[in-house]
């Protein structure tokens, strides 16, 4: 498997058919059985991912202001847990996405539209599973005048490609509260399949217990969700 990033840690052997099978390992993972080289734990770094009207950067406490100025609208976090108002709630915000991208848990980026060098928005990987290779994009949300635009699908198609193409992942998942249909419209539009629903899955704003849908996309369907996102994008070029 061609790594275009460099591993580090100790390396571990097992047998597949007479042959040796090299994985990274990593201090909190114990040794395990690999079954094949594609079954290596997913490596997360850091990385800034650019597209031709997108930039991703890794989320510092450095963008708090940038994201103040876009971020501090009720509307946005109409569906959500959380409620930022003011530049209080967003360090916090911010805090809390930075503490659990130390602990292995997620990686959040800041959406930079290229065009006016300004945050649009802030979206993340997270629920990071390195041995199953699977994780979650969501967190995503963007000012009101970045909506409807093509800084969401091109952000989604940047995130896609990193988790399939360069982190190995065999599963991206994506959720939504199952009253936010817009939220709902544009998974599938990416081209992400509807799971299913967990019912009273959290307690939202003013104590409503919110139903969450579920989708998908595996690792046997990204060439077609790629082409089809690619597809979109040069359309809009």
């Amino acid at each position: 498997m061609k790594r275009s990033i460099q591993e580090s840690g100790d390396r571990s052997q097992n047998e597949e058919g007479g042959r040796l099978v090299h994985c990274p390992t990593f201090a909190f993972v114990p040794p395990v059985f690999i079954l094949s080289p594609d079954s290596c734990f997913m490596l997360i770094q850091l990385h800034t991912l650019e597209g031709r009207h997108v930039r991703l950067e890794p989320l510092t406490a450095a963008h708090h202001s940038a994201l103040c100025e876009v971020g501090l609208d009720d509307e946005l976090w109409r569906w959500t847990t959380a409620l930022i108002r003011t530049p209080d709630e967003m360090r916090a915000y911010i805090e809390t996405a930075l503490e659990e991208q130390s602990k292995g848990l997620s990686l959040p980026f800041v959406i930079i539209d290229k065009s006016s060098e300004r945050a649009a928005g802030s979206t993340r990987f997270a629920s990071i599973e390195r041995i199953h290779r699977r994780l979650e994009i969501g967190w995503t949300w963007l000012g009101q005048n970045y909506q409807r635009t093509l800084i969401n699908t091109e952000a989604k198609y940047l995130l896609l490609r990193h988790a399939f193409e360069r982190l190995n992942a065999i599963r991206v998942e994506l959720k939504t509260d199952s009253l936010n249909e817009r939220s709902r419209r544009a998974i599938l539009r990416i081209g992400a399949k509807e799971e299913g629903t967990f019912r009273n899955h959290m307690i939202v704003q003013n104590g409503r217990l919110r139903h969450t849908v579920y989708y998908s996309i595996i690792a046997s369907e990204w060439k077609n969700v790629k082409a089809c996102l690619e597809e979109k994008l040069s359309r809009a070029y």
